[in-house]
């Protein structure tokens, strides 16, 4: 018999380890401490450097998951806690803070075994519940650190955005430890229209937003946190890594990669997600359930033909190879699908949004017997409105798509220029 999730947590033997908030304002610092290595130094590497003398004094709580880890592999919560700076509360957001659940899951409430930390779960949870927990674990610090992939719709920039509503409420500090963004620093795609949020995309920024958690958490404080808390943050302080430029690939950074979720294996899975995570609204797999999910792409009837034309398309930095699969979970459970393998050939060159909408309209053309959105229009969520879905289904062709989005890409890139800090 399979043990659950949290089980798992609390009957795990693991070892126990060896045993001021900047002023109102979004604040950008960095320690005067050196980091652990050459190359990108995230901002956790060097307040560990200082042994979390910035958090002693302080009651914090720490939203993070996996990818809270200093070069060495450390996990940040561990790191404190050997430090003798033991955290007081733990929020895990979607996977968990250890990173035991699949998509869309997360790990509840418990005791974190290694640390005796209590664990709470924030993924899903409101503004107002999560400023409960806060209230409840009686914390006056919230540092987030988690890595994200740079996409609109991955759930960690909109758990921080949660967490600094409930920071409003409560007068929480927050401190962002900033990382890389690891498809750089470029913005791309359409803008999402309010009456389309939801989980997958709470405010109006672009697909591919170009920027890195610490500068999102900058443009959150100042164009919405008003509106939907009656203030902004009485403390944002963003601590900024060392040596990243905006147009560094992960590849480039000098650091280990560890998978943000379950399902974004590599460097390359995060490369293509921006676009290829589009699938997600239509009846063909993402490839969930595969070794490459959103880089291994399809459905039962989908052939050859489709990977002819994506091929005759000649898109840059990317060739298509016909590939056949059974996902062992989620879309078409071990039954045999065609499509595709999406190989990354020059990370560089490579567009992932204009990939994905090339991939959408060429498999409505090749094989329309079989491609098909969601009946509940998912699409219209991931992409940010129902133009994608509608522009598609008029039969207009990829450069026809991505015009329209345009002009308000050029209004994002300039909204959030203020709100930059690594150039």
């Amino acid at each position: 018999m399979s043990m659950d999730r949290r089980r798992f947590l609390t009957a795990s033997a693991l070892a126990a380890p060896a045993l001021t908030v900047a002023a109102a304002g979004p604040a950008a610092t960095e320690p005067t401490t050196q980091g652990h290595g050459g190359g990108v130094t995230p901002a956790a590497d060097l307040l560990a450097a200082d042994d979390w003398s910035k958090f002693r004094g302080h009651k914090i709580g720490v939203l993070t998951n996996p990818t809270g880890v200093l070069r060495d592999q450390t996990h940040i919560v561990d790191s404190m806690v050997a430090a003798g700076v033991t955290p007081t509360a733990v929020f895990g957001p979607e996977h968990g803070f250890r990173g035991t659940a699949q998509a869309g899951g997360s790990e509840g409430d418990y005791l974190d075994p290694r640390t005796q930390v209590p664990v709470y779960d924030a993924y899903g949870a409101t503004a107002t519940k999560l400023a409960g927990l806060f209230t409840k674990s009686a914390i006056d610090t919230l540092v987030f650190d988690i890595a994200d992939v740079g996409s609109r719709f991955y759930t960690y920039i909109w758990s921080m955005y949660t967490a600094m509503h409930a920071s409003v409420l409560t007068g929480t500090a927050v401190v962002v430890l900033d990382r890389s963004n690891p498809v750089g620093g470029k913005p791309a795609g359409p803008m999402l229209d309010p009456a389309f949020s939801s989980g997958v995309g709470r405010k109006p920024i672009v697909q591919q937003h170009g920027m890195t958690v610490g500068e999102l958490a900058r443009l959150f404080d100042a164009e919405f946190l008003t509106a939907d808390a009656g203030g902004r943050l009485e403390s944002l302080e963003v601590v900024r890594l060392r040596g990243w430029r905006r147009d560094e690939l992960f590849s480039e950074t000098g650091l280990q990669w560890v998978l943000p979720s379950p399902n974004m294996p590599t460097p390359h899975t995060a490369l293509a997600y921006p676009g290829t995570c589009l699938f997600e609204g239509t009846v063909l797999s993402e490839g969930r359930g595969t070794t490459r999910p959103f880089e291994i792409i399809g459905a039962p009837g989908i052939d050859w033909h489709w990977a002819e034309a994506l091929n005759a398309a000649r898109l840059p930095g990317v060739r298509f190879r016909e590939h056949y699969f059974a996902p062992t979970f989620s879309k078409w459970v071990n039954e045999t699908c065609g499509g595709v393998q999406v190989h990354i050939t020059d990370e560089r060159r490579f567009d992932a949004i204009r990939t994905a909408v090339t991939m959408i309209v060429t498999a409505k053309q090749a094989h329309p017997d079989v491609f098909g959105w969601r009946p509940d229009n998912y699409i219209d969520k991931l992409s940010g409105s129902d133009r994608l879905r509608l522009m598609v289904d008029a039969g207009a062709g990829v450069d026809e798509v991505i015009g329209a989005w345009r002009g308000e890409l050029t209004a994002f890139a300039k909204l959030r220029e203020r709100y930059l800090i690594y150039r």
